[in-house]
């Protein structure tokens, strides 16, 4: 029997990377999966998005695993539409134990113009900010109903511990994730009374949709050969430990320690999985 038999947890950006890594290492000890994704490119992002094909790959490995899953391609942005997917997946799966809010992207150049920079401003705080607090409003009355207690896990990053970049997409990403670390606070705070724990983990980079695309390959070209200016954020970017990227599965450890109850008395906390970047 695994650790969290019978419990299930929703995920968003559960379509790929450590969205899917966490889903998986959930269904392999026990849990159902609520996976959302919105399975769709966002036009002022530089690379694609995870696809329905994606989506379905995370079924696909969740069910090989004798587990069930309610998978819905939803817009984080739409508050409405989250409610519905998670109500509806709870209404199916019977209860909710774990919230995972990892949805998230980024812009990496300059969008070219004061209208475009508006705009991925407002893409990015909407699907890693906004897209955050609608998925944990939506469970939170779930969670409260059953009981039992439960965890929720953000996903942060290293950018909202110290600042790597300067103004455009790196801006609000940055914006975003430290908007996020107020959020884990005080929902912290709000939820204790109902053995609700609420944590964040801050990753370094690691190899997904958003980091392994055609902009970040030409950034990184660009930058090794010393060609991208020496303001270049990305030539600054460097973990402490020789490691140029962490794996999915690294983050997702730190995501199950912290729903487990070997963590059962943390909350309000952030842990960097960091190969210590953090430290530069």
């Amino acid at each position: 029997m695994g650790m969290h038999e019978n419990k299930v947890a929703v995920i968003s950006g559960a379509a790929r990377g450590q969205g899917r890594s966490h889903a998986v290492a959930l269904a392999q000890e026990g849990a159902d999966i609520i996976a959302l994704d919105i399975c769709r490119d966002i036009d002022s992002m530089e690379y694609p998005n995870a696809t329905p094909a994606d989506l379905a790959e995370t079924v696909a490995q969740i069910e090989k695993l004798d587990r069930r899953v309610v998978a819905r391609e939803v817009d984080v942005r739409d508050a409405a539409a989250v409610k519905t997917a998670v109500d509806e997946g709870v209404a199916e799966l019977g209860r909710l134990d774990i919230v995972l809010p990892q949805a998230g992207i980024a812009r990496y150049t300059d969008a070219g113009s004061y209208e475009a920079e508006a705009q991925a401003w407002d893409d990015i705080l909407g699907v890693n900010l906004s897209g955050y607090y609608h998925l944990i409003e939506s469970s939170i009355p779930h969670l409260v109903a059953g009981g039992r207690g439960g965890s929720i896990v953000m996903t942060g990053s290293t950018a909202a511990t110290r600042p790597v970049g300067s103004r455009g997409g790196r801006l609000a990403y940055m914006a975003g994730k430290h908007g996020a670390v107020g959020l884990m606070k005080v929902y912290a705070l709000a939820l204790a009374e109902h053995w609700i724990r609420v944590n964040m983990v801050h990753p370094t980079g690691v190899a997904s949709g958003m980091t392994m695309n055609a902009t970040m390959e030409k950034m990184a070209a660009e930058a090794a050969a010393g060609t991208s200016g020496e303001e270049s954020w990305i030539a600054k970017s460097r973990n402490l430990l020789d490691v140029p990227m962490l794996e999915p599965s690294d983050i997702t450890e730190a995501v199950m320690f912290l729903v487990s109850d070997k963590a059962r008395y943390i909350t309000g906390e952030e842990i960097k999985v960091d190969a210590g970047f953090s430290l530069l």
